[in-house]
Parts: structure tokens; sequence; C-alpha cells
């Protein structure tokens, strides 16, 4: 190739060229090792993201080029995990992390560079396709992040959020973990636990542990509830069906503005009509107050007991 022919390849040229590119791509196309080396000082045009990968502009990389970098970094069979991984597919609830988590198969040997985590395993995940990246299923990818994390709260709540927005299912991320590796798992496990029990927010979770330390008897989590026709009458968070009790992590945002407010005073007079005895609790007192919420609790508790069980249903419509 002769000697500047390179600036008009479409590598560099076309309109959906690649921002991210290996050096041994441009030197293919005939750009010269010293070209690429001057380029990529400070104040060149380009920047170098990590060791024989190049950024083809001079501006701060984003989270993309850095994804980009990492995916090219683990070259064939990558797959995009953990945190970033979340991110493409939707996940909002996640906590920070600077490293871009990449999975390789266990026979290859590439090591961490720069912000790229690279990770070899035996259980390398069929990947979803998000964009044009290869990415790990949602619940390999939550166990992934959640091995290197230690906020409990910030691992619970990237757990719920998969959960409740069913992405995947407790069961699924409990089953990772005991197939996956068991370094950095025992947090993972703790904050699941409510999860399993059908808590489906770090609120939930909260109220969970709150609850098993009252003393009363275990209940069921966001379960559907029926009158005697079989008319629904709300899903509350928790529900304790011997006596009727419902007990409702009403937080401000999700009960804001007129058609939240409208929605809780209807399930509340659904409630009152059904016989049911419900407390409603700020979800920052369970952290704040929690003597005082078990104290209300057990008051609940003792209302419902007193009084004669109304007719309510479970989900599957069996009657007591």
């Amino acid at each position: 190739m002769r000697r500047g022919t390179w600036t008009s390849n479409p590598l560099l040229t076309a309109p959906d060229r690649p921002e991210v590119v290996r050096v041994a791509d441009l030197e293919q196309i005939g750009v010269p090792r010293r070209t690429i080396s001057r380029r990529c000082v400070t104040g060149g045009p380009w920047r170098t993201l990590l060791p024989g990968i190049v950024l083809l502009s001079n501006g701060d990389p984003t989270d993309e080029h850095r994804v980009r970098a990492a995916m090219l970094h683990g070259r064939r069979d990558a797959v995009l995990t953990g945190t970033y991984a979340l991110r493409r597919h939707g996940l909002e609830r996640l906590p920070d992390h600077e490293n871009v988590h990449v999975l390789i198969p266990a026979s290859r040997d590439i090591a961490d560079s720069g912000f790229v985590h690279v990770e070899r395993t035996t259980r390398l995940p069929r990947p979803h396709l998000r964009g044009d990246l290869p990415v790990a299923p949602v619940h390999r990818a939550v166990i992934d992040a959640a091995r290197r994390f230690s906020n409990e709260e910030e691992v619970q709540a990237m757990m719920a959020e998969a959960v409740q927005r069913r992405f995947c299912t407790p069961e699924m991320l409990a089953d990772e973990l005991d197939q996956g590796r068991t370094a950095g798992t025992a947090m993972p496990r703790r904050a699941l636990v409510p999860l399993l029990s059908g808590a489906r927010s770090v609120a939930e979770a909260d109220a969970w542990r709150l609850w098993r330390r009252s003393g009363l008897p275990q209940g069921r989590w966001n379960v559907p509830i029926y009158d005697a026709r079989g008319t629904y009458i709300a899903t509350p968070d928790f529900w304790c069906d011997d006596i009727a009790l419902a007990w409702e992590i009403d937080s401000y945002l999700h009960h804001a503005g007129l058609d939240g407010h409208r929605a809780t005073v209807a399930r509340n007079a659904r409630y009152v009509a059904a016989g049911i005895v419900v407390l409603q609790t700020l979800p920052s007192r369970l952290r704040t107050e929690p003597g005082k919420v078990a104290e209300e609790l057990r008051a609940a508790f003792r209302t419902a007991q007193a009084r004669p069980r109304p007719n309510i249903l479970l989900k599957h419509g069996a009657s007591r």
C-alpha cells in the first residue's frame, strides 16, 4: 500500500466507522506504528485507551468507548458482564464501578489491563446481543457484579430491581450463586435471603428483617388477595393470612402525585370495605424507628386477632 493511502480507508472515513480500534487493524490498512504513536501523544488527534487499542479522537473516553475497548481487549468469545452489562439490559439501580468486567474462556490467557477486569471461566454464558455486543444474561451479570462489591444495600437494590422488573427470579440468582465461584458470595447470599422470601425492594427487605425480629408469626410477601366474591382487593407488601393483616411500606416516591395518591386512597378504601386491618409504614422509619414500628406491628396484630377474620381469599382461590 502506498504511503498515505490509509487516510482514505473506510476504517477511518466510513460514516459507521468504529471509534475504538486495534493498533493491529490500523497497521493492517497501512498506518505506520510510528504514526500511530505520534498521533496518540498528549495533544494529538488520537489517544491510547489500552495497550494496543486506540480511540480515534482526543476527547475524554465515554463509558461506551471503555466497553468497546474492553471487548477488543478480551478478543474473540469475550462476554460483557457486571454493571456495564446490566446497563445495556436497561437496569438503573446499579453501584458505580469504574472497571469493565469481561468474561473469557478458561483456556485463554489474557490479563487485566487498565480499567478492564478479565475473568477466565469454564462457565462462559450464552450471551444476549445488546446492540452488537455479546452481553451476559441478567442473573449472571448481577452475581458477577455482586461478588465484587462490599455494600450489601447496593447489592440488594441491584438484585431487587432485576427481580421486580422480571429480568430474572430470585431462584435464578440463587442457582447462579451455587454454580459459580464461592469467593465473594457470602454477602450476596445474605442480600438474597429476603428476596427469596418474597420481598421485592430494599425497603421490603428491611421490613422482612424487622418482622422476623418482632416475634410475630410468618406471613407472605406480595401476594394478591381477593374478597369472598373473587374481586381483587390489593397485593399488600406483607400479608398475615391467619388474621387478615396487611402491612404496606408506602414510600413517597411510589405514592407521590395525584395518581399515586388516588391509587393509595382507593386501595385503603378496599381494605376497609373488606374488613382488613392495614398498617402503613414509611420506609425510612424501618431504620430510624425500628422499635416503634415493631410496637405498631404488634398492636395491629392484636387488633386483627381480636376481631373475626373476614373471608379473604389468596391468589389461588383457597378460602379459609
